[in-house]
C-alpha cells in the first residue's frame, strides 16, 4: 500500500499560507489545518477547554476560550506558554494522525503548519513548502487585521523564524508576492511536479 507524500505548508504571519493552502484543496489535495483544529478545540463545546480552563482559571467561557483572557496569561511567559503547548499539540497530533489515516489512499496531502521548522515540524514531512512574500508586504497585510497592532505584531514576528531562513530551508517556495492567478500558477506547477 502506497502512502501519500506528506507537504509540510509553513510561512511567517502574514505570507499568505492560508491562500495557498486553499489553492492546495481547491486542486484536490487534502489540507490540514493546524491551526482550524485548535480552534475547533478551544471554540464552544471544545475538547480542550476544561484543561485550558483548569491551567489558566477564567480564561474560557460559552463561547469557548477567551483568546484576550487566554494572550494575557501567556503573553510573553515562556512556562505559561509551555504549559499551553503541552496540552494543545498532543491534542492536535492525535487529530493529524486521524487525517493521515482517512486520506491514505491520495497521492498528495498538505500539514498546515505555521511553526513548522520552530517546532521541529519539518522533520516528519516528506517535502517542505514555504509561503513568503516581501517584508513591506507581509507588514502591511498583518497590520490590516481587526485588532493587530504593532506591538502584537512583533511579538509574533519574534517568535518565527525569520522567511530568509525559512527559504533557505525549504524545499519550494511559493511567493505571494505577486498575484493571485501567479501564485495559483505557482501551486499547480508543485502539483504537477508530484
Amino acid at each position: 500500500m502506497t502512502t501519500p507524500k506528506i507537504i509540510g505548508l509553513t510561512g511567517s504571519i502574514g505570507m499568505g499560507k492560508s491562500t495557498v493552502a486553499a489553492m492546495f484543496a481547491e486542486a484536490g489535495i487534502p489540507v490540514f489545518d493546524a491551526d482550524a483544529e485548535v480552534r475547533a478545540m478551544q471554540g464552544p463545546g471544545g475538547e480542550l477547554l476544561p484543561a485550558i480552563e483548569a491551567a489558566f482559571p477564567g480564561s474560557t467561557g460559552p463561547e469557548g476560550v477567551d483568546r484576550d483572557r487566554l494572550g494575557h496569561q501567556v503573553f510573553a511567559d515562556k512556562e505559561a506558554l509551555a504549559r499551553l503547548e503541552a496540552i494543545v499539540h498532543p491534542a492536535v497530533a492525535a487529530r493529524r494522525a486521524a487525517f493521515l489515516e482517512a486520506n491514505r489512499d491520495k497521492r498528495a496531502v498538505v500539514f498546515d503548519i505555521p511553526l513548522l521548522f520552530e517546532r521541529g515540524g519539518h522533520s516528519t514531512v516528506d517535502l517542505v513548502v514555504v509561503v513568503s512574500a516581501p517584508e513591506a508586504v507581509q507588514r502591511a497585510r498583518v497590520l490590516a487585521r481587526p485588532g493587530m497592532t504593532e506591538q502584537k505584531f512583533e511579538h509574533i514576528f519574534a517568535l518565527q523564524l525569520h522567511d530568509s531562513h525559512k527559504r533557505d530551508r525549504a524545499d519550494h517556495v511559493i511567493d505571494t508576492g505577486t498575484s493571485l492567478e501567479e501564485t495559483r500558477a505557482q501551486v499547480a506547477a508543485l502539483i504537477a511536479s508530484l
